[in-house]
């Protein structure tokens, strides 16, 4: 093995401990991190090492994407100064399974980049040590990364078909009671059936939902968990197909194959679907539950599962902020309000929160990149491609031709205390090879 470490006459290798469940929400005691826990230290022991740390993530999920594990974002800290946080020396890692400290690519790289920062480390697990440093180790890892990932995609899969299987025969959702209905989820709740009814009455005639809102306050409605209803929620409440019967799945209302007929629901229905139809009619598209209840994507007009950007560079900007391991962080970066009038909005990145742009300097910096393209120069659309009028770019116009042309663009964080704009800060990553060298940077 090369450069592993041995332990000293008399002496163990301390190494720490990583465990992690995706989720506790039975009987939210940790009890499987106590268990992941005893068998590290078993396994250590067994080994010849002793843990002198450990690090736990307790219902974190390590396939999303953004999710936070803060035990992980310590150990790769830790490894990469080469102690923890009391001054323990670190020589190694140990841990059940490859799947508990990575499901990701991203994941596994930041790893065993952290692991093999120094010399001299190892990485255990119930079959023994594995030398991180050797082509032999890096591929199995990989190889459990593969099996990681088919693992994920099959179980979302059976999920996904059990889910739409329950949903076609009527089944309730299993969430939390729908508002209207009793614990069993099929039969009526009287009085707040009574006040969706009537809601949707009201609605039909005219009235102003937020009306509906206020009224529901001041007679002390509160929802299924506890919250007050505002007029998002009444929206909802008023537009779900549960409210006439009929039952829906990740947003789309289902049908019977052999009568093409809507599915309906083992529960008892509040309204009629005459009613239910004329209430969602009173609404914009956009407002409808189909469109943004629970669980169901937000669609367009277009049928997209991405909500329509307001600003131009919305989901194109990744940060260049570098993590202490050297990687850099490429998480997104979306938009929050801003504090100045310069900068009513600004770009800031989700994931680690250390790269943040005034959001009018960096879609500046995007025209800029794009004016020397030649797609750019062409004659704008009319009415239909844009907001703007005729003759000129609209937002949308923009970002297609942004996302033909973009993959992406890394924003390098700014210089603390410099309030000048930079837009050199904006980096564009082309989708054509040939164009890289051309136009990396706008000055």
């Amino acid at each position: 093995m090369n450069g592993l470490v041995t332990p000293e006459r008399g002496g163990l290798i301390p190494v720490v401990s990583y465990a992690r469940t995706s989720e506790d929400f039975r009987q939210r005691d940790g009890h499987g991190l106590r268990h992941q826990v005893r068998i590290n230290e078993r396994t250590a022991q067994q080994q010849g090492c002793r843990v002198v740390a450990v690090y736990a993530d307790n219902g974190c999920s390590a396939t999303r994407a953004g999710a936070k594990r803060p035990g992980f974002e310590r150990l790769i800290e830790d490894l990469v100064c080469g102690r923890t946080a009391d001054g323990q020396e670190i020589r190694g890692v140990v841990c059940v399974a490859d799947d508990r400290l990575y499901r990701r690519p991203e994941d596994l790289s930041r790893f065993y980049a952290a692991l093999t920062a120094r010399e001299g480390r190892v990485y255990i697990d119930p079959q023994g040590i594995r030398d991180p440093y050797a082509p032999d180790g890096l591929l199995q890892a990989v190889r459990s990364l593969e099996v990681a990932v088919a693992e994920t995609q099959v179980r979302s899969r059976r999920v996904s078909n059990w889910h739409w299987a329950r949903a076609v025969e009527g089944v309730p959702h299993s969430g939390p009671r729908p508002f209207g209905w009793q614990d069993d989820r099929i039969s009526l709740h009287p009085n707040e059936a009574a006040l969706v009814e009537r809601a949707i009455g009201e609605r039909i005639g005219g009235t102003a939902v937020r009306a509906i809102a206020r009224a529901w306050c001041d007679l002390g409605v509160t929802g299924t968990r506890g919250g007050r209803p505002n007029a998002q929620t009444v929206t909802q409440i008023m537009t779900a197909p549960r409210v006439c019967g009929y039952r829906a799945n990740r947003g789309v209302l289902l049908s019977d194959p052999g009568t093409g007929e809507p599915v309906c629901g083992q529960w008892q229905p509040i309204v009629s679907p005459e009613e239910w139809k004329a209430v969602c009619a009173t609404f914009s598209a956009g407002s409808l539950y189909l469109h943004r209840g629970t669980g169901a994507p937000r669609l367009t007009e277009n049928g997209k599962v991405t909500p329509r950007a307001r600003t131009l560079g919305s989901g194109f900007l990744r940060c260049g902020a570098v993590r202490s391991d050297g990687s850099q962080c490429d998480g997104a970066m979306c938009t929050q309000n801003g504090r100045s009038k310069r900068s009513p909005y600004v770009y800031t990145c989700r994931s680690c929160a250390r790269c943040s742009i005034s959001g009018p300097l960096a879609d500046e910096a995007l025209e800029r990149i794009l004016s020397s393209d030649s797609s750019w120069q062409m004659s704008p659309p009319g009415p239909a491609g844009a907001p703007g009028a005729a003759g000129e770019w609209g937002l949308e116009a923009k970002r297609e031709v942004i996302g033909s042309l973009l993959s992406h663009c890394v924003v390098r964080p700014g210089e603390k205390g410099n309030s000048s704009w930079d837009h050199s800060r904006v980096q564009p990553v082309w989708r054509c090879a040939v164009r890289e060298g051309g136009a990396a940077a706008v000055g």
